[in-house]
């Protein structure tokens, strides 16, 4: 088991690794704000072979070097922010308006019949219903009060339920509402392609989720990665660049496509061309996403 160190114990250790740190003192005021675990997932990619338990540093590695690129993760999860929130706020929007106009207004969208569950996975009415059962905004509360037995969600028109539910829960819906044609009519009404759309979505929830948990997006493969349209791929990489289908950079194009056709804003990804591509070793890891491990083999 690893002993915990102290944070003059952790500088120490990564200049024992090999690690040029010009400024020791900047260094440990770093380290006292900032896990060094956390830090470590960037330093691992300037480290000889951690998989293999050597973990001295390159020769060119310093810290100062490895901290840009921390910062320059911060910085891209910021600028994402305020366009996945506007993403979200378009796909609540849409989906209301959709399930509303096709379907009625109240009560279907809560019906299990309503949707096209998978195996073992948690019933989609029950993760909408946990939502607004959580919910403490007037609108809902409305229909929860102490005296009743049961609440009045009959009566819940579902433009004031879909506000309730987590992006999660609303990107549940779209992939399994209405026996699964929900996906293709709300792509519709937005004006983005049919094709894998549900799974676009999921993509966008799950990039949405690392940046509000500071995770690294730098060389990051996706997991939850959406089919992006061809035509928008092709038109993101005559601005960024070749990128992996896997990458952040690829849902970043996928995600700039939903707002421009959505409500008219201006695409995300040439605003992070402009801050981010001219540092090299920052955008390889964003469009080329590997492990450590795949690096030394």
């Amino acid at each position: 088991m690893k002993p915990s160190l102290a944070v003059q114990e952790q500088v120490s250790l990564l200049t024992q690794r090999g690690l040029t740190i010009a400024d020791p003192e900047g260094c440990t005021q770093f380290l006292r704000s900032t896990n060094y675990y956390r830090f470590s997932g960037y330093a691992r990619y300037f480290q000889r072979a951690p998989h293999l338990g050597d973990n001295t540093f390159e020769p060119t590695a310093s810290f100062e070097g490895i901290r840009r690129i921390y910062d320059d993760d911060e910085a891209l999860r910021a600028t994402l922010t305020k366009p996945l929130a506007h993403a979200e706020l378009i796909l609540r929007t849409h989906v209301a308006r959709t399930i509303a106009d096709d379907h009625g207004a109240y009560i279907g969208y809560l019906e299990r019949d309503f949707y096209t569950d998978v195996g073992d996975a948690e019933p989609t009415v029950e993760a909408c219903l946990r939502d607004i059962d959580r919910s403490q905004e007037r609108h809902i509360l409305r229909y929860r009060t102490p005296r009743d037995d049961t609440p009045r969600y009959a009566e819940l028109p579902v433009w004031s339920a879909v506000e309730a539910w987590s992006f999660g829960t609303l990107s549940k819906v779209i992939e399994r509402g209405a026996q699964g044609s929900l996906a293709d009519a709300v792509a519709s009404s937005i004006g983005v392609a049919r094709a894998g759309f549900a799974y676009r979505v999921r993509a966008l929830v799950y990039l949405r989720n690392r940046c509000a948990h500071h995770s690294r997006l730098w060389h990051h493969s996706v997991i939850d990665a959406g089919p992006t349209p061809n035509n928008v791929r092709v038109k993101a990489k005559r601005l960024a660049g070749q990128f992996e289908p896997r990458s952040v950079l690829d849902v970043v194009a996928s995600l700039s496509d939903v707002l421009v056709r959505g409500n008219g804003s201006l695409p995300v990804l040439p605003d992070i061309v402009q801050q981010h591509r001219q540092h090299e070793a920052f955008w390889e890891g964003l469009g080329h996403p590997i492990s450590p491990r795949d690096r030394q083999e």
